[in-house]
């Protein structure tokens, strides 16, 4: 009886084949060929589940987003059974930021992307994030629940300071990226930010790590 093809398995396989070859090359120079080559599939069953180049990365991309989501829930779960906003906030926050292989590829490929769509009508036309505000709605919302319950300064915009956070997560990353910036410096300034929006009660709440 041959044996049953999983094709949500082999997408997978596939994007995570994209993901190796562009966290190496640079997303510009991805092409189904050199994909195929590296899941060891042929170049025909590629273009089976991805007829074009442009929704291969666009479901690489989001299969990358999965694996980020999984990224933080693991320094979550590491944080123990209740966090607290402040350690939610520096999980994700912290999760974004090129400190190892993992999250160097997903802040490449994620800037890459967005810089390519700029010029490349048929990328622009799939969004790879479903919710653009999704990240900061999380943050508005965990940082409000700190000012709820006394943790974070009831005066500060949360809105506000969510989108400076991620601003500055972003920008830092980059600055890791090419060299200008460590892992070290850029954590400690998010801290010292988080230092000044939540007060001495809710600083306790550390404990994602630095990794």
């Amino acid at each position: 009886m041959p044996k049953r093809v999983d094709h949500e398995e082999r997408r997978a396989q596939i994007a995570e084949a994209l993901i190796r070859v562009a966290g190496r090359r640079g997303l510009h120079a991805v092409g189904m060929r050199e994909v195929a080559a590296e899941a060891g599939v042929s170049l025909r069953l590629v273009q089976y589940y991805f007829e074009t180049k442009e929704k291969l990365l666009f479901y690489g991309l989001h299969h990358l987003t999965d694996r980020f989501t999984a990224r933080v829930g693991a320094r979550l779960a590491a944080a123990g059974p209740d966090p607290g906003p402040r350690a939610a906030v520096e999980a994700l926050l912290l999760a974004s930021l090129p400190t190892d292989g993992e999250s160097r590829t997903f802040h490449l490929l994620y800037t890459s992307y967005a810089i390519l769509s700029v010029t490349d009508g048929a990328l622009a036309a799939q969004p790879f994030i479903d919710s653009p505000d999704a990240a900061e709605d999380s943050l508005t919302g965990l940082l409000e629940q700190a000012q709820g319950t006394g943790l974070a300064d009831p005066d500060a915009d949360a809105r506000t300071e969510a989108i400076s956070l991620l601003a500055m997560a972003a920008t830092m990353g980059t600055g890791i990226l090419v060299g200008r910036r460590s892992p070290e410096s850029a954590i400690a300034v998010l801290r010292h930010h988080l230092d000044r929006i939540f007060t001495t009660a809710g600083s306790s709440g550390r404990g994602t790590g630095e990794n």
